[in-house]
């Protein structure tokens, strides 16, 4: 089985984007900014943009069953879990919810993801099933090109590509 994350709200704060598994299901997912190949900030840089072996495994930092990739280039232990907010929640690993939400006075986040123990159970769900099945599970990660941040650039350039 072949999960897709597409991320699609990128900005040098958090990484939005949505996780789509071959049943349809789909949910939202939240990660600290991607950074520039091969640049690491420790515990506030989401993973390169790839495919990855999933697994489960017992988190012994959340003392649970979750989801685990495999072979991560710079990192170790990144999971799949609950969470709501990357400044918080999240240390390079995806944080997953059924919506997105605004940002957090409290946290100071800019932006937090809603529902995520619903999603979570939703996402361990089909992963164990595959697992148990005999299936091979695989995240597809996928970044755009061009982040929020550079569209808006972009939307406010005038015909020659500079600033308006």
């Amino acid at each position: 089985m072949t999960i897709y994350m597409v991320r699609d709200d990128c900005t040098d704060k958090r990484t939005l984007g949505t996780m789509t598994f071959p049943d349809g299901y789909a949910c939202q997912t939240l990660e600290d900014p991607v950074r520039p190949e091969g640049v690491k900030v420790p515990g506030d840089t989401a993973i390169g943009s790839g495919t990855y072996r999933v697994t489960i495994s017992r988190s012994q930092r959340w003392q649970r069953m979750l989801p685990i990739l495999h072979s991560v280039a710079m990192f170790d232990g990144i999971r799949i879990h609950p969470g709501n907010n990357n400044k918080a929640d999240t240390t390079g690993c995806i944080l997953v919810g059924t919506q997105r939400g605004v940002f957090s006075v409290e946290t100071g986040a800019e932006m937090q993801i809603l529902h995520s123990r619903e999603a979570m159970e939703q996402v361990q769900r089909r992963i164990a099933e595959a697992l148990a099945n005999g299936e091979q599970v695989w995240l597809d990660i996928v970044t755009p090109r061009v982040t929020t941040s550079e569209t808006f650039h972009l939307a406010s350039a005038d015909a020659t590509g500079f600033p308006a």
